[in-house]
Order: C-alpha cells, then sequence, then structure tokens
C-alpha cells in the first residue's frame, strides 16, 4: 500500500508558514491567469453541449424554427421603446431559461457579467443633464447659476438601453445553449445562409479549440523545463520574451495546423454543408412554439404603440 502524498505537495503555492506571516508569496503569472481563462472557456462548451443536449423546453424544439423565432424576437426587441415591456421581455427569457433546465445563476452572470454592465458604463454620461436636459432628479453641481445633475429622462433612457441589450443577449445566449453547434450550423445552412458563411463560422469555432490546446502544451512545456524560478525584472522579461516568441510559434503552428484540418475535413467528405446524424422534422410543439411567439411579438409592439400614445 503505497503512503499518500504530502499535504505540502498538494498546495498550489506554499508558503513559508501556515498562516503566510512570513516570506511573500508569489503572485500568479499572467501567463498562467491567461490560459486559466482559456481552460474556463473550453469548460463553459463542454458543459454547453450537455446542456443543449438535454430534454428541456427549448431543446425540443427544431433548430430552423428556434433560430427564426429567436432572430423575429429580435426584432421585436429593437423596435419596442418601453421600458416596462422590456423588462418584462427580459424576465420571459429568465423563465425560459429556467424551464430549458439552465442554471439560474450561470444564465444570469452569463448575460450580464460583460456586456450589459459596459453598456451600463457606457450609456452612464447620458443620464446627466449636460447630455439629456429634463427634471433633475439628483443635483450634483452648479454651473452658471443652473443645477446640474442626474435627470429622470436620462435614466429613462440609458434602462431602455441597458433592458434592451441584457434582453437581446438573453435570446442569443438561449439559442447557443440549448442548440447542439452542429445543429444550428445546419439550421443556418437549411435557411439559406450561404455556404461560405457557415463553413467560416464552423472552421472559427473548432479552430478556437485547436489553438488554446496548442498554446496549454507550449506553456506546460516550458514549465516542464523550468527548474528555479527567475525574480524581479529578469522574470518580467523572461516572461515577455516566451509570450513574444510563443506568438510567432503559435502564427507558424495555426498556418500549418489550417492546412491540415481543412485537408482531414475534405478527407471526410466535408463540403461546406453541416451534417447530422439526425435530419430536422417538424412537430406539433414546433406549431405551439411558433404561434406563441408570434403571439408575443405582436402584443409588445400593439402595447408599445398604446403606451407611446
Amino acid at each position: 500500500m503505497t503512503a499518500p502524498a504530502p499535504g505540502w505537495l498538494l498546495e498550489p503555492e506554499v508558503g513559508l508558514c501556515p498562516c503566510g506571516c512570513i516570506g511573500k508569496r508569489r503572485k500568479g503569472s499572467f501567463v498562467a491567469k491567461t490560459l486559466a481563462g482559456a481552460s474556463g472557456v473550453l469548460r463553459q462548451a463542454i458543459f454547453s453541449e450537455d446542456v443543449a443536449a438535454g430534454r428541456g423546453l427549448l431543446q425540443r424544439l427544431d433548430p430552423r424554427v428556434k433560430l427564426v423565432t429567436m432572430v423575429g424576437l429580435l426584432v421585436v426587441v429593437a423596435l419596442v421603446h418601453s421600458l416596462p415591456l422590456l423588462v418584462g421581455a427580459y424576465l420571459a427569457t429568465v423563465a425560459l431559461a429556467v424551464a430549458s433546465g439552465l442554471s439560474l445563476g450561470f444564465f444570469i452572470k452569463r448575460v450580464w457579467l460583460f456586456i450589459p454592465i459596459f453598456t451600463g458604463i457606457v450609456v452612464l454620461p447620458a443620464t446627466l443633464s449636460v447630455v439629456t436636459p429634463g427634471d433633475i432628479l439628483l443635483p450634483l453641481w452648479h454651473w452658471h447659476g443652473h443645477t446640474q445633475g442626474v435627470t429622470e429622462q436620462g435614466l429613462h433612457g440609458a434602462g431602455l438601453i441597458v433592458a434592451r441589450v441584457a434582453t437581446s443577449i438573453s435570446l442569443v445566449v438561449l439559442l447557443t445553449l440549448t442548440t447542439p453547434w452542429v445543429r444550428l450550423l445546419a439550421a443556418l445552412r437549411a435557411l439559406g445562409v450561404p455556404k461560405i458563411f457557415v463553413l467560416i463560422i464552423g472552421m472559427a469555432y473548432r479552430y478556437l479549440f485547436l489553438l488554446l490546446d496548442a498554446v496549454d502544451d507550449m506553456y506546460t512545456a516550458r514549465k516542464a523545463r523550468t527548474l528555479t524560478a527567475e525574480a524581479g525584472k529578469r522574470r518580467v522579461a523572461e516572461g515577455r520574451r516566451f509570450v513574444a516568441a510563443g506568438a510567432g510559434t503559435l502564427f507558424g503552428k495555426a498556418h500549418q495546423l489550417s492546412e491540415e484540418v481543412h485537408q482531414a475535413m475534405t478527407a471526410r467528405g466535408y463540403s461546406g454543408n453541416a451534417r447530422t446524424l439526425s435530419g430536422f422534422r417538424l412537430g406539433a410543439a414546433d406549431a405551439v412554439w411558433s404561434v406563441a411567439v408570434t403571439a408575443l411579438a405582436v402584443a409588445l409592439l400593439v402595447a408599445d404603440l398604446k403606451v407611446g400614445r
């Protein structure tokens, strides 16, 4: 019976004492953090495939019907100018995510983590009276005897943009998470999207993971050949040289890999059309979904017109 590995060997960063009060811990390498982020992308992609293979509400729909209805909802969301209606549409996407078996926390973080928050920061100046005049709700300063601050009209406009962006991203996330990638490409091709467009998307999707794997192998090989760690400026300089050399090497590998991938796909009969093991088939659920989405779109547009009056 072999002895278990000691605890200090399993720790990612070892201090000179358990509390860390003696000595200095080294900061993590930016290269390692970048690769950790790349691994996170791979994990999310694998998780997305597992979710798409589930038996939720949206997973049961035909990809063509799902694609057309989601695009139609995106157009409707872009035309709606009522903030309460957009908030209601966003809550409807959250309900769809729950009905499709998606983790609510994962869905909300995926939607709000980057683009809507960034959009809110961008439109933040539009809430000020110097950009959007109106009724001041929060006075901030005075300029030539006039009070300046956050206006009601500015807040409404900013909230409208953020809600529209959040709802649109939620629809796109629902489509991509509940549809296997190959079936989504096949649906695009079945709806008349040009073959070269589908080919580029499919190659880019597969190529991304191949490049991430190549970068991870390069970094692992470098770490395996490193016996001692550089300190201070020398460590930073070595890191920069590795990144520069790695970028050049990766460019050469990318060119060679592209030829190999294309030849392998062509040898297996790939002609630009995405093929799936099971064909597309319309069912009763697709008809009910189409009618429900059409009714919802008409209701949103009519309600928006009445609110506008």
